[in-house]
């Protein structure tokens, strides 16, 4: 028997073993020998260090990135590809890995800049995206679980006084449509029978111009509360899950003002484009908009330290902006390493799924299998890079430490 799987496996692996001769492995052992040393000599080493120390404590900080992350990957597979039958599913695909088709780096790389500098400045205000959990998360906070919604409500009014009123309003309406957007992408082919196609995308887009407000804000208070996990992680605190969630609300609530900002600015650059071209004639309007993209993600990296700084900091926002005009001053070649800290491995990981991506092309089976380790791996890094901001913004503001109120009412 061993005569006949012996020839069988040397054939399959030879030039799996070829691609891997020593003009390919030096430049890769050079590549690796130059990413060590970039993350064992940069002044934010220590940092990097302790975030990974605080997501092997807390592993839900990863964890719900990974959540988010995979939902969102079964509906794309589900909406956008046709599910194969089980007997279509080839698993031998897999592992004739040395057979796919290996494009190079320069084939590539052009696809990964932009996905790099967005996810660069995911860290700095909103690491996910939550449809179509978004529509569960709506669910929760209409029932009041854990009374989060009381407790949002109760905080706007202390914080905005009769502000709250149309900020509470704005919010509502934002959390119904991303009710209605999963219902409205379900039946949309069926009432396409019934209704125009012009008025369907009217409709579909404006709902989803809506929900995108709760999206964001649901994910920025995702975000808000893996923050808090990694301050009680800093602080060596235990505490209650419940509490927790209240907690994290209330905090929020501070956040709330200048994610109102970016949600406005990302309105006028990106959203309202899009949404105006289903009415009117607007011309040169991409579906990705690369340079309003751009745009925002620099806005975001331009005041890095403002979200933070509201959470860790119960602060108004104008107090917010002088603390990062201090910080810049103070920290800024600590912070400039971070960002590129930030942006190498983000970009590593990004080229090596766009790689793997295009020699995977159509095998069903192993771009299953590769998307579902990707998000995963992209939640680790992106969890331990939020964790390692937390505790380089807690050295930065040692001087501020004694500023601090946990819970001001």
């Amino acid at each position: 028997m061993d005569s006949f799987i012996t020839p069988s496996i040397h054939y399959s692996i030879t030039p799996f073993l070829h691609s891997f001769a020593p003009s390919h492995i030096y430049p890769l052992l050079g590549l690796l020998a130059g990413y060590l040393l970039v993350m064992l000599a940069n002044p934010v080493r220590l940092a990097l260090r302790d975030g990974f120390r605080s997501i092997a404590r807390y592993e839900r900080i990863w964890l719900t990135f990974a959540l988010l992350g995979f939902a969102y990957f079964v509906f794309q597979f589900v909406a956008f590809s046709s599910v194969p039958r089980p007997s279509e599913i080839d698993f031998a695909e897999i592992i004739s890995i040395a057979n796919w088709n290996w494009s190079p780096l320069s084939d590539v790389w052009r696809e990964v800049p932009l996905p790099t500098i967005e996810s660069v400045a995911g860290i700095f205000d909103n690491a996910t995206t939550t449809y179509p959990l978004s529509a569960l998360a709506a669910v929760l906070f209409i029932v009041n679980w854990r009374g989060l919604h009381r407790t949002f409500c109760r905080a706007l009014f202390k914080l905005y006084r009769w502000w709250s009123i149309p900020i509470y309003f704005v919010f509502l309406v934002s959390t119904l449509a991303a009710l209605l957007k999963p219902l409205v992408y379900w039946r949309l082919p069926n009432w396409n029978n019934e209704v125009s196609t012009a008025h369907l995308l009217k409709i579909s887009a404006s709902i989803d111009a809506l929900s995108f407000i709760f999206e964001y804000l649901a994910g920025v208070y995702i975000q808000v509360y893996l923050i808090t996990v990694c301050l009680a992680w800093i602080k060596g605190l235990s505490f209650r899950e419940g509490a927790l969630f209240a907690f994290a609300m209330r905090r929020f609530s501070y956040v709330l003002e200048w994610a109102g900002i970016v949600v406005v600015v990302s309105m006028l650059v990106l959203r309202l484009p899009m949404l105006l071209a289903y009415f009117i004639n607007v011309p040169n309007v991409l579906d990705y908009l690369p340079l309003q993209r751009v745009f925002i993600s620099g806005f975001i990296l331009a005041f890095c330290s403002v979200q933070v700084s509201l959470v860790l900091h119960n602060e108004t926002l104008r107090e917010a902006f002088r603390a990062h005009r201090q910080l810049l001053r103070r920290d800024f070649r600590r912070l400039a390493w971070f960002c590129l800290i930030c942006g190498l491995n983000f970009f590593l990981i990004l080229v090596v799924d766009a790689m793997v991506r295009s020699a995977i092309a159509d095998r069903t089976a192993a771009m299953i299998v590769w998307k579902s380790i990707f998000v995963f791996l992209r939640a680790l890094v992106t969890g331990w890079l939020l964790a390692s901001w937390v505790v380089l913004f807690r050295q930065c503001e040692s001087g501020r430490i004694a500023q601090e109120n946990w819970i001001r009412y």
